[in-house]
């Protein structure tokens, strides 16, 4: 992907979490991006053949939304969040589940946001899980995942908001590296 301003979003993003769970690749995210059509969602095309993985993250066009669109945002760093564990998942040959690709998302957001904003953590978990609308119908498979990862999500980052920042990036990172059961257990 040439250098454009959602390739320069992607890469500070994938960077942001990379340092932030002490993450090490080798991969240029950006090789695996690709722009959607205008009014796409994020989507992370996986193809698995043998051994080999194929990945490719497919993004809305960063021309198509406002500078500060903050949708348009939160796609990117949850497509980026989606790709960075698939890889770290792969890279270690442990399967993942889209419940957890969803609820690591929701807590990359918070993360993300809040290295911006530490001393407004509670304003900002209220506009990631509580004035949340979905796209997904309730009542649909997506819908009820996306509904449980944000509501597990939620109560994982309310339980760390009253830390101090390095105590809440040691249960976060804590959080990234462990499985699906294991998050759902920390959570609850």
């Amino acid at each position: 992907m040439s250098e454009t301003p959602l390739a320069r979003t992607v890469s500070r993003v994938a960077q942001a979490l990379r340092e932030y769970y002490r993450m090490e690749h080798a991969l240029d995210i950006r090789d695996f991006v690709r722009e959607g059509e205008p009014g796409s969602r994020e989507s992370l095309v996986l193809r698995q053949r043998a051994e080999d993985l194929e990945l490719c993250l497919v993004l809305p066009p960063q021309q198509a939304a406002e500078p500060d669109d903050a949708d348009h945002f939160l796609q990117v760093v949850e497509g980026v969040s989606h790709f960075l564990l698939v890889v770290e998942r792969a890279s270690v040959d442990r399967p993942t589940t889209q419940l957890e690709l969803e609820l690591q998302a929701e807590v990359d957001k918070f993360v993300i946001l809040s290295q911006d904003t530490e001393g407004q953590a509670r304003r900002l978990h209220t506009r990631l899980y509580e004035q949340v609308r979905f796209i997904h119908a309730e009542g649909s498979e997506a819908g009820a995942r996306y509904r449980l990862a944000n509501s597990l999500a939620a109560r994982f980052v309310h339980r760390h908001l009253e830390h101090a920042p390095q105590a809440r990036r040691q249960s976060f990172r804590h959080f990234y590296r462990v499985g699906q059961s294991e998050k759902i257990r920390l959570a609850s």
